[in-house]
């Protein structure tokens, strides 16, 4: 219960510190004076989505899942501490990157294309969705799979506290200065915004795919670097907000 507790701690800490950074900093009051209703709704709503609902369903719906199809394995595997750590950093990240890479493939993309509208690098817009794309992002199913196996997800929970507070720093304007120690000690290894707001660059949003690493684009030629921001954030789009929310096809 205490690590469930520190781990709601630093998602929850994550969101509400970068929340006022960006209320606090000009940059970010600007973001938020030009943002539609519209845009309020789908970040609103996705946030709910990711913050109240995925998780009910993790420990209501897909952990029963699990219980009925492999009733005799929960805290099956011991693992300790350090591993069941590494193991939802690193190998769930690798498993993402291939996931958000099928996301943008042309059978997925109509529906992934929705967090594509988002125009700036805003913390508010992290979760932007349909109602129902977490069902295939692998985070619902894998998760929950991992803390139904272990005997003791300690580690693993705080691993994935950490992406999750990440994720919402990743799609932040919050930039380390290029200039900086912090900067040259994380840049080599973790996606950074700057990075991921290349993903998010209207002209080509196929490079950049991981979540924590930067090992997997690199390995597999779609990794893109700058120390700038791009110009132009965000994919033009026709889409009416009934189908920016249930089904964008």
């Amino acid at each position: 219960m205490e690590i469930q507790n520190f781990s709601q701690l630093i998602i929850f800490g994550s969101f509400i510190g970068l929340v006022a950074w960006t209320i606090t900093n000009q940059v970010g009051q600007t973001q938020l004076k030009v943002k539609s209703r519209e845009d309020w709704l789908l970040d609103g709503t996705g946030l709910t989505i990711q913050g109240i609902l995925i998780p009910l369903l993790q420990a209501s719906l897909v952990y029963w899942l699990y219980q009925y199809l492999l009733p005799t394995q929960q805290g099956y595997l011991k693992v300790s501490f350090i591993p069941t750590f590494m193991i939802s950093f690193v190998v769930v990240d690798y498993l993402y990157y291939w996931n958000h890479r099928l996301l943008h493939t042309k059978l997925l993309w109509k529906v992934h294309q929705v967090h594509h509208t988002v125009t700036q690098m805003d913390v508010l817009g992290t979760s932007r969705n349909t109602l129902w794309t977490s069902l295939l992002i692998i985070y619902l199913w894998i998760h929950t799979l991992f803390l139904y196996l272990l005997a003791d997800p300690t580690g693993y929970v705080l691993g994935v506290s950490l992406t999750s507070a990440l994720d919402l720093w990743r799609h932040s304007h919050l930039i380390i200065p290029v200039n900086t120690k912090l900067y040259q000690f994380l840049s080599p290894w973790l996606i950074l915004p700057q990075d991921h707001a290349w993903h998010h660059y209207r002209e080509i949003h196929n490079h950049n795919y991981g979540a924590n690493l930067k090992i997997w684009d690199k390995l597999h030629g779609t990794y893109y670097e700058s120390k700038n921001m791009p110009s132009i954030i965000g994919i033009p789009s026709s889409l009416n907000l009934f189908q920016k929310l249930f089904f964008p096809f």
